[in-house]
């Protein structure tokens, strides 16, 4: 069974693991939000893909949710010293290591996805990762102070800056990645992942082609609810959805990405146990605990996604 994932951040790494899981003789390919990337200090930095590549090698930080653990943290105490970067975005030794390996590989001349394939190539995951693009497409956030990189806004302000818009730079010029639309074309399963609908989802969608791949497969397309019981499981996804109009739910985020049969995405929507009685034409809801609290737990969330995508072809 080939399955396309579109995921980002600590949400998609958890759904992912899980779903390695529950599926271990499939192909699954992951669709990987690249709107937090940024240049810091000289080096381009992933916070998706490293967060996703992580977890499914095991050498990720539970407690933080992102990062490596046992990490140390002393060249970024250097660069302070030298006033290079963001004091308030802290960059660890080994993750550094990623950073500086992933930024030797596009000096060379590699697209972001070649780089990808190389630095995922050390670890046994289980699952292939594609950036949703090779070009930088960057996340801004437009507020009444300005605008500021999506990073300044969620880990310096903490979202607590009133979002008036999100800008997805660059993205007229962009491209899917290669294996993206293939990746999605031939997938016996397409499932859209917890994630951040709005800065990890939203953005992975804002790419020309990947919406279009998406109400033209042939694959059901399953998306899990990031919201629990009106609350985001994770994160500041809330401040994210109310800059754009969308409510606190998970019927309103399903009315967000929209029935594929009136040209939205979603064939199917697996929602909480607390949101039992949702009704959305066009899409086809089912329940299921969605807390993923150890991998157990998120084995069972993965496998009641497929089970729904099971469903519509029975």
């Amino acid at each position: 069974m080939k399955i396309a994932v579109l995921a980002g951040g600590v949400g998609g790494s958890r759904f992912l693991s899980g779903l390695r899981d529950a599926a271990p003789d499939a192909d699954i390919t992951a669709i990987v939000n690249v709107g937090d990337d940024m240049w810091l200090s000289g080096v381009r930095i992933a916070p998706d893909l490293d967060t996703i590549m992580y977890k499914l090698a095991g050498v990720n930080d539970e407690e933080r949710g992102w990062g490596r653990v046992g990490e140390s943290e002393r060249v970024s105490a250097e660069l302070r010293e030298y006033g290079v970067g963001w004091p308030w975005f802290t960059l660890g030794d080994l993750d550094l290591g990623t950073h500086l390996a992933r930024t030797h590989y596009l000096r060379e001349g590699l697209p972001l996805s070649e780089a990808t394939k190389l630095i995922t190539q050390r670890w046994k995951l289980g699952v292939t990762l594609l950036p949703s693009t090779d070009q930088e497409v960057e996340t801004w956030v437009k507020t009444a102070e300005g605008e500021m990189h999506f990073q300044e806004w969620w880990t310096r302000h903490r979202a607590g800056i009133p979002a008036q818009a999100f800008i997805n730079r660059g993205v007229e010029e962009s491209i899917p990645a290669p294996g993206v639309e293939t990746a999605i074309a031939d997938a016996d399963v397409v499932l859209l992942a917890p994630s951040n609908p709005v800065v990890s989802i939203g953005a992975i969608l804002a790419i020309p082609g990947i919406r279009e791949a998406l109400r033209s497969t042939d694959a059901p397309v399953v998306g899990v609810s990031p919201i629990i019981g009106g609350s985001v499981v994770r994160g500041m996804a809330d401040a994210c959805l109310t800059a754009i109009g969308v409510e606190t739910s998970a019927s309103a985020v399903a009315e967000h990405y929209g029935a594929r049969s009136i040209d939205g995405l979603l064939d199917a929507w697996l929602i909480d146990t607390l949101d039992d009685g949702t009704d959305l034409p066009g899409i086809t809801v089912a329940t299921a605990p969605l807390w993923m609290r150890g991998s157990e737990l998120s084995a069972q969330v993965a496998s009641d996604a497929l089970a729904l995508a099971r469903s519509l072809s029975a």
